[in-house]
């Protein structure tokens, strides 16, 4: 399927009135509280991404996906979220909000806000409310409230474990003093899981898609996607029993599973879909959903959010074979469903890929002992001279490079743009993650790809602000800062601007055709306008096809593409 328009053909003013904007859109993921800090106080604020629009312009990014900005206690990073209709006051205002959004539209860069339906915070209103109701009220209803099991209640309603540890009930005590009913939690005691089976629910959902879409919100990021629909009919399945469903990625491929991934959930989106109609051009979304592959498809349905991330080149080893058969099968089911394919390698949750892929490579057909999936090694302590940084720095700027050359939305992740490492090297006692509190010893956290992004060589905290950062940064931010890579050739700052100017400008379809190299390390295909993307993911220099080069992720060897190297050629 091919987009209505080449993007490079758009004004700034066209490119926000194309509806199909989104389908091969280049995404830039800012989480706000470590992007920039316009007041010193050592947070990122809306402010300060204001003030960065000429940077992000610069960049060459379509749009913009706000993480989480809304009141919080951050009892997980903002997904703890206390009005979903407002901006926490230590980032700013509504009126800092809509003057980011105005920034944004005017640079040409859409705006995509984060969204978090499963759960509320237990400082939101409701759950207060549900906390001085007593059992049966309305205010319990709006969450997922159950007595305990045991002659007093005493014991939980199942043996669930949440995703970050513990169980996922915690007990409450009832007005009148005296230890009560409990609540599910799929995730921290503090977000305690909204009941998507209530119509108040969903109708107030409704209504803040509304708010934000009135207020110059292009499209939401769904958070959860899978989990907000719930079968909760006694009796409840052991943990024994959802055991090989418990990630919510394996088994239960067929919408049985109480909580993860049910069918019933799309009968919300339906209803989503209607209102992101409402608007022109009409509203985008797409699902943070890891879910079975072949269930995938009805989250990215045009009659429901539209796109689901699929994270599966993310999860694989910096393979040639692995990465062919990741592409083929995705654009395979974009086809036969109308939706857009989405890439990604970094985001807030997972080890920046560019330390991923300097950890030893896992044998063929497993991932890495320690975590390839991006969620482990450093999250588990691993030692830090399994990592080569200048071969995981290569093989980074090669893999994006392929992306921004496949069909597709590509997702990125604030500061891979300057290469960034993860950082290991926090101190404990510094720490925020709640998968760190709950898991000590087994999960250091994701704090590691948090830390605030680096924009001057020297200073307060490079640049981030004026009164240090919330998470500390380490020396090595130096040479990776904005200030010491603008302008500075090969680059990997400069290495992202010219590839993603290049991607506006070569885009015309939706297509792709692989070319036989008889080299089972190369990667070599072709896109419309007859230009080409070579990955050599080998050890070895290997020729190029007759050509321009356009743009290479590394410099060439004797005119020669080089080991663990992507070039564009037309």
């Amino acid at each position: 399927m091919s987009t209505t328009a080449t993007l490079a053909t758009l004004s700034d003013s066209d490119r926000l009135a194309d509806p199909n904007w989104w389908r091969q859109a280049a995404v830039y993921q800012i989480y706000p509280r470590s992007f920039a800090d316009s007041n010193g106080d050592g947070m990122g604020d809306i402010k300060g991404i204001t003030a960065k629009v000429p940077y992000l312009k610069a960049l060459g990014i379509d749009a913009v996906w706000l993480s989480p900005f809304y009141p919080s206690a951050l009892a997980d990073g903002g997904y703890d979220v206390d009005d979903y209709r407002d901006v926490d006051p230590k980032l700013g205002t509504l009126a800092d909000f809509d003057e980011m959004a105005k920034a944004l539209h005017a640079a040409g860069i859409k705006l995509i806000a984060d969204i978090v339906p499963n759960h509320s915070s237990n400082r939101h209103e409701w759950f207060k409310e549900a906390l001085a109701a007593p059992r049966g009220s309305a205010a319990r209803e709006r969450y997922i409230f159950r007595d305990g099991k045991g002659p007093n209640g005493e014991f939980p309603p199942s043996d669930w474990d949440s995703v970050f540890g513990g169980p996922a009930w915690e007990r409450i005590t009832e007005p009148d003093g005296t230890p009560g009913q409990w609540y599910m939690h799929i995730f921290a005691k503090e977000q305690p899981d909204l009941n998507w089976s209530s119509r108040e629910v969903r109708d107030d959902f409704l209504k803040t898609l509304r708010f934000w879409s009135d207020r110059g919100v292009d499209g939401f990021r769904v958070d959860v996607a899978h989990a907000l629909t719930k079968d909760l009919t006694e009796p409840l399945l052991s943990k024994l029993e959802l055991t090989e469903a418990n990630s919510g990625t394996d088994g239960f491929d067929d919408g049985s599973h109480p909580f993860w991934d049910r069918d019933d959930v799309h009968d919300i989106y339906l209803e989503w879909r209607e209102v992101f109609n409402e608007y022109n051009p009409p509203r985008t979304a797409v699902a943070e959903a890891w879910v079975h592959a072949t269930r995938r498809a009805r989250y990215a349905s045009p009659e429901g959010l539209g796109q689901a991330f699929n994270f599966d080149l993310l999860q694989a080893d910096f393979d040639a074979e692995d990465f062919r058969e990741i592409i083929t099968r995705n654009l395979a089911e974009a086809a036969t469903t109308g939706a857009s394919s989405t890439w990604v390698f970094s985001n807030h949750d997972v080890v920046r890929h560019a330390t991923r892929y300097g950890l030893p490579k896992a044998s063929k057909g497993k991932k890495h002992a320690k975590g390839q999936d991006g969620k482990g090694w450093l999250l588990a302590g691993g030692p830090k001279e399994e990592l080569d940084v200048d071969l995981g720095e290569r093989r980074a700027r090669a893999a994006t490079l392929l992306m921004l050359a496949v069909p597709g939305s590509a997702y990125l992740y604030q500061g891979e743009e300057l290469g960034l490492q993860e950082v290991a090297e926090i101190p404990d006692s510094d720490r925020q993650d709640p998968a760190f509190f709950r898991n000590r010893g087994v999960e250091v956290g994701r704090d590691g790809c948090r830390v605030p992004l680096p924009w001057k060589v020297e200073g307060t905290s490079f640049g981030f602000g004026d009164g240090g950062a919330h998470l500390p940064q380490p020396d090595w931010f130096s040479k990776y800062a904005v200030e010491a890579q603008d302008g500075t050739e090969n680059s990997t700052l400069e290495l992202y601007r010219k590839a993603l100017k290049l991607r506006r400008e070569l885009q015309a379809g939706e297509e792709l055709e692989w070319v036989e190299t008889g080299n089972p390390e190369v990667l070599h295909f072709r896109r419309p306008g007859s230009w080409q993307s070579v990955t050599n993911f080998g050890d070895t220099a290997v020729d190029l096809p007759a050509g321009t080069v356009l743009v290479s992720s590394a410099p060439l060897v004797d005119g020669k593409l080089g080991a663990n190297s992507t070039a564009w050629l037309r």
